[in-house]
């Protein structure tokens, strides 16, 4: 009998410990290497690097400092080994820069395409600019299809496109801080959590500075601060041709709450010229959509709910609990901005505060209406013109026994009187307040009285306790929420205030 050795070689492969470990954490720092295993006591250089290697569950802590590089996140996350994170390390700053890059198409100084479970927290992203039309600059950039995405406490600022010809409004170039864009027809972008950032000093040309478009359900908007950018702060848009289906294409069951917006105005853009047409918070083409408990002042609109598509709606938007002040245009806009454009429907615009808005004298007022509603409300509203006394503008012929928007139970006033105010509709101004009741059909359970605010020169909109605003809103049939702005209970008693605020 032969016998024969059998022999097992055994061959030692080394691989990177993230591909051998789960949950791993890793490092990032300006004094790293890329040939390092990526620990702490090692790090890499480049946070592309731990982008290339990084997969699912891993945590990639990146050291204070300033990379320049252009990053594009390579892999998903999923449900059964979490996310992946990228973050700047606890306590210290890391810092994206993009001062010396040119764009190049539409590109970011973050890119995340057709991923999942991706989550980008606490990075300065910064410095991307260009002057040429056809380019477009990005901070953080989210495109294609995928689900739960976090972006969380970024601060993104100085993204430019500095584009000076045009020939019509709003066709300059493109420059954007955040945008969420879901181009996939089968599959929409999910999930999606925006929350805490900083997204200010922009140029954005024709577009905005925080925007879901397209294929874009389930997300969530909160706790961002807009400010100081020459385009609209926070968009949901439909219809844009963004997702390549009709059906899918409209950012849809959204919340937009407790942001701070201000600072934002179109005016001074090349892309607008003198035109004063930014928002603070838009919903163009989107649908069921809930903004609340936002802040929003000196911008040119505070909150618009209109499509800019002809046959297409914004729908099912609820505007609730917002306090809006200081706004060059008008505090509260519906409706597609001409007779040919889109159309407001189901939205709901409900006990918020107004204040001081149409200060640049453009004849749109406190709250404006537009072309093309339907079975839309605004109630439950305070409503304190500034100097011109401009109250509402109607722009649409209407049938007064089937009018497209219910306005009732709002309390209103002006420094001038209710003598000397105006409600401009169609078929002309309506000087007093009693006349344009009796003219319209409108505001027939409303009043003009001053709702004694607390002190408006330091810009503080609570209702004094002898306030007529206090206990007189209604609640049947409409969906006020359970929190005021500032969360303290909605309903008292049985009872809600007008406005943003509940006293207690």
């Amino acid at each position: 009998m032969k016998f024969h050795l059998s022999f097992v070689f055994v061959v030692l492969v080394s691989v990177p410990a993230c591909f051998a470990q789960k949950n791993a954490s890793f490092y990032v720092s300006t004094t790293g290497s890329d040939t390092n295993p990526g620990t702490q006591t090692a790090p890499w250089r480049t946070v592309q690097h731990a982008a290339d290697v990084a997969r699912a569950g891993s945590t990639v802590n990146v050291r204070g400092g300033v990379y320049a590089e252009l990053v594009t996140i390579k892999s998903s996350g999923n449900a059964a080994d979490g996310y992946i994170t990228f973050r700047s390390f606890p306590g210290e700053t890391a810092v994206l820069d993009a001062e010396h890059f040119t764009p190049s198409g539409r590109s970011a100084v973050l890119t995340i395409h057709d991923k999942s479970y991706v989550r980008i927290e606490g990075f300065e992203i910064r410095n991307y600019r260009t002057a040429e039309h056809h380019l477009a600059p990005l901070g953080i950039s989210v495109m294609g299809a995928g689900s739960h995405f976090e972006l969380l406490r970024n601060n993104v600022h100085n993204i430019e496109n500095t584009f000076q010809g045009r020939d019509r409004p709003g066709s300059g170039g493109n420059g954007f801080g955040i945008a969420v864009y879901g181009t996939d027809a089968k599959t929409p972008i999910s999930d999606l959590i925006i929350e805490g950032n900083e997204v200010h000093h922009l140029k954005t040309g024709s577009s905005e500075s925080l925007v879901v478009n397209g294929n874009v359900t389930n997300f969530r908007i909160t706790h961002n601060v807009v400010h100081d950018n020459n385009n609209i702060g926070i968009d949901v848009i439909g219809f844009e041709r963004t997702a390549p289906d009709p059906a899918v294409d409209q950012a849809r069951d959204g919340i937009v709450s407790e942001n701070l917006v201000y600072n934002i105005t179109s005016k001074g853009n090349p892309a607008y010229g003198e035109d004063q047409s930014s928002d603070g918070i838009y919903v163009d083409g989107g649908t069921r959509v809930l903004i609340e408990r936002n802040v929003i002042h000196d911008v040119d609109f505070g909150i618009e709910l209109a499509s800019e598509h002809r046959n297409r709606a914004t729908s099912y938007v609820t505007a609730r609990n917002n306090l809006i002040y200081h706004c060059n245009t008008a505090g509260v806009s519906i409706g597609g901005y001409a007779p040919e454009r889109g159309h407001t429907e189901h939205c709901t615009v409900i006990n918020n505060t107004l204040y001081d808005d149409d200060n640049a004298g453009t004849g749109s007022g406190e709250f404006q209406m537009q072309w093309n509603m339907a079975d839309d409300v605004f109630e439950n509203n305070i409503v304190y013109a500034g100097k011109r006394c401009l109250m509402t503008v109607n722009k649409s012929q209407v049938d007064r026994n089937q009018p497209p928007v219910t306005i009732d139970h709002n309390l209103y006033y002006c420094a001038a009187g209710s003598k000397g105010s105006t409600w401009k509709e169609v078929s002309g101004s309506l000087p007093e307040f009693d006349k344009y009741v009796q003219s319209t059909g409108n505001d027939r359970h409303s009043r003009f009285l001053d709702p004694d605010f607390v002190n408006t020169s330091d810009r503080d909109f609570h209702l004094r306790s002898d306030s007529p605003a206090l206990a007189v809103g209604v609640i049947d049939g409409l969906p006020v929420g359970q929190r005021d702005l500032e969360g303290l209970p909605r309903i008292k008693a049985g009872k809600i205030d007008l406005g943003c605020y509940q006293t207690q």
